[in-house]
């Protein structure tokens, strides 16, 4: 098996693991409060992360040196609060609806990277994000007079997410992933255990096998992911990310008995569409800024 196919078989497990992830949170958020399932989890994923960074090159200790420490901690808490809102959203507005508009984040990363990192975005990629952001108006669905402002949700949550992806990019920069994903699974679970105690609900006997599977998935997916991104670039990884959405609807309408309608059908595909061009043209716009670094350097 070479490079290529095991990294494709690690983003179609991880996304598989992600989409029934999230409907163990679903579950989990409509029985209890989402900020204690969030506790939970992220103890877990801390442990998980410290384990890894131990067992990485360099070990712990090297793994937590950073040079943009304040950054990193405000990425775990960034990360661990988006967490509590989405688990909100799946509760309230729907797992199905929920994903397809968190299909919106790569457009919001491409719109925060300008003002944020100072990348510049051409008009392809600026006709792209305006599609996109029409797609997302779709699947809200303003003109109805029924409107439901906890489609809001998880728009908040995508936004946070993008905000995360940005923090994200800023640190690798200057951090190696080991010591990123080490501050945000430290770093979140502090947060969030400095305020989920206050929302303690005892666990019924039969939930702890779904609360088991929730922590286990988490960093079950988090680390295929990481190996994924190890064996492909982020053009080849993207694209596969949004089967989550087809299996993320499929839960949703199976196990929860949540209703797909045209608007989100329409607005998912011109989502989906508007992204994948967003990611396949920073990945030219990349090879091209590399043909021009080569030339400068044999020049």
């Amino acid at each position: 098996m070479n490079n290529k196919t095991r990294g494709y078989i690690y983003v179609l497990s991880a996304v598989t693991i992600f989409a029934f992830q999230d409907a163990f949170s679903k579950f989990l958020g409509a029985k209890y409060p989402p900020i204690m399932v969030t506790m939970i989890r992220f103890w877990a994923f801390a442990v998980f992360v410290t384990i890894l960074a131990t067992r990485s090159s360099g070990g712990l200790r090297q793994a937590l040196i950073t040079r943009r420490p304040v950054l990193q901690v405000f990425r775990g808490i960034l990360l661990v609060s988006e967490i509590v809102v989405v688990i909100f959203a799946f509760t309230s507005a729907g797992l199905a609806v929920s994903q397809t508009i968190l299909q919106a984040t790569p457009l919001l990363v491409t719109i925060l990277s300008v003002p944020l990192l100072g990348e510049k975005v051409g008009w392809r990629r600026g006709v792209a994000v305006v599609v996109g952001l029409i797609g997302v108006l779709v699947l809200l669905n303003p003109v109805n007079v029924h409107f439901d402002t906890r489609l809001l949700l998880p728009l908040i949550a995508s936004f946070m997410y993008a905000l995360y992806g940005i923090a994200t990019r800023a640190v690798s920069r200057d951090d190696s992933a080991v010591t990123s994903v080490l501050y945000a699974g430290v770093a979140g679970g502090v947060t969030i255990s400095l305020i989920g105690p206050f929302y303690w609900t005892p666990l019924a006997l039969d939930d702890w096998p779904v609360m088991a599977a929730l922590c286990v998935s988490g960093a079950l997916s988090h680390f295929l992911l990481i190996k994924a991104y190890g064996e492909l670039s982020a053009v080849e990884v993207q694209p596969l990310t949004y089967f989550q959405l087809v299996l993320s609807i499929c839960i949703a309408t199976l196990f929860f008995g949540e209703k797909i309608t045209w608007n989100m059908m329409i607005g998912a595909t011109i989502v989906v569409a508007a992204g994948l061009f967003t990611v396949w043209r920073e990945y030219r716009l990349g090879i091209r800024n590399g043909k021009k670094g080569l030339r400068g350097s044999a020049a």
